[in-house]
């Protein structure tokens, strides 16, 4: 089958190639109906991809930077929920997740390989935490939908994720939409410096609320409408969310300038690329010339574009 091309111009894999890989990778699901899914709904899960040790290594990175952490400071973040940025910066073992071969097998797919990690954080939604506005992760884009797909955003479950502890809710098949107002939808005042919310102003009845296992993954669309649910349990929430975007796109977060070189030297050549030393063809993102991961400490000066 023919490569198509992503909006970058970028060759891209084949759905047919796509289904292979996935077939390698996760060999008891079926990775046709899965792709179909995420066709039609703009989502789907994989659950089981992170065994117990992962997944306390996960925890136990992430626990001191929950528990010495603030909460977040307006609606949007969450005025109960601790959310954890340059994730890279703080302990390498979050790479796992970043290059984990699933996650990558669908953004590679979807972007191009030279995609680039847009956003990494982890999201700890502690007991009475209210519903998110809904929002898509390329909202901040210009472009009216539906548009081009700009993104993709991964959600690791560190914890079972229910409908009392604030399973993330989506709008199966919203990445289509023309729409872009309906009740609920982040404003700039869901920014604001607000500590309660009255009741769910976002209710909405084609919501469906994608409950998960501890080590269970959500891939959706950065067009796909999504709100983190309301905490109505006694303990937190615990997911981890790395976002993907096309390689001649601006990531979210500056990761070139959240994750020191020093740092970044010591992590794999697929997670440097993914935080931008790397190229998007034929030369986008060279510094001096050059090829960017020349000015890690320790790498040379004779790097290509």
């Amino acid at each position: 089958m023919q490569q198509r091309a992503s909006p970058g111009g970028e060759a891209v894999q084949s759905t047919s190639e796509l289904i292979d890989r996935l077939g390698l990778l996760i060999p008891g699901h079926n990775a046709r109906d899965m792709v179909s899914r995420f066709d039609r709904d703009g989502f789907c899960v994989i659950p089981g991809l992170l065994d117990d040790d992962m997944l306390s290594r996960q925890r136990q990175a992430l626990a001191p930077w929950v528990n010495e952490g603030p909460t977040g400071r307006n609606v949007f973040e969450g005025t109960r929920t601790h959310r954890i940025y340059a994730m890279l910066a703080k302990d390498p073992v979050f790479a796992e997740l970043v290059v984990h071969p699933v996650a990558l097998a669908w953004a590679e797919h979807l972007l191009g390989a030279s995609c680039l990690l847009s956003a990494c954080l982890a999201i700890c939604s502690g007991p009475g935490e209210s519903a998110q506005p809904w929002h898509t992760d390329d909202g901040h884009s210009s472009l009216m939908p539906p548009h081009d797909l700009l993104g993709v955003s991964t959600f690791w479950a560190l914890d079972d994720t229910t409908l009392e502890n604030g399973a993330t809710e989506v709008l199966p098949g919203s990445h289509t939409w023309a729409k872009a107002d309906f009740p609920g939808v982040l404003m700039d005042q869901d920014f604001a410096d607000e500590s309660d919310v009255e009741g769910d102003p976002g209710a909405h009845p084609d919501a469906f609320k994608v409950t998960m296992s501890a080590g269970s993954l959500m891939i959706a669309r950065g067009d796909l409408w999504h709100r983190g649910g309301a905490n109505r349990s006694t303990s937190s929430r615990w997911l981890v969310t790395p976002q993907y975007c096309a390689g001649w796109l601006r990531p979210l977060e500056s990761m070139l300038v959240a994750v020191p070189p020093e740092k970044a030297a010591g992590l794999p050549r697929r997670v440097r690329e993914l935080l931008g030393y790397s190229i998007h063809p034929p030369f986008m993102g060279y510094s001096d010339g050059m090829h960017p991961e020349r000015v890690l400490p320790g790498a040379g000066t004779q790097h290509a574009i």
